[in-house]
């Protein structure tokens, strides 16, 4: 785990999100932000996606 990168179809299934829900949460500062994989590519770490995913647990439990 961790250094593994996603695109965005598998960043789609692991969190249970939209495409474009997810670039409207980036653009909220609400999920990571994907990095240059070059070209017009980008991924996503998946530390960042696991992290992002445990913080919406830990959210939902303390509410």
């Amino acid at each position: 785990m961790g250094n593994r990168i996603f695109r965005i179809s598998q960043v789609c299934e692991k969190v249970g999100l939209a495409r474009s829900t997810i670039y409207t949460y980036i653009s909220k500062g609400k999920f990571p932000a994907p990095i240059s994989l070059g070209g017009r590519a980008v991924g996503w770490l998946e530390n960042d996606i696991e992290m992002w995913i445990d913080g919406r647990v830990l959210e939902s439990k303390q509410n």
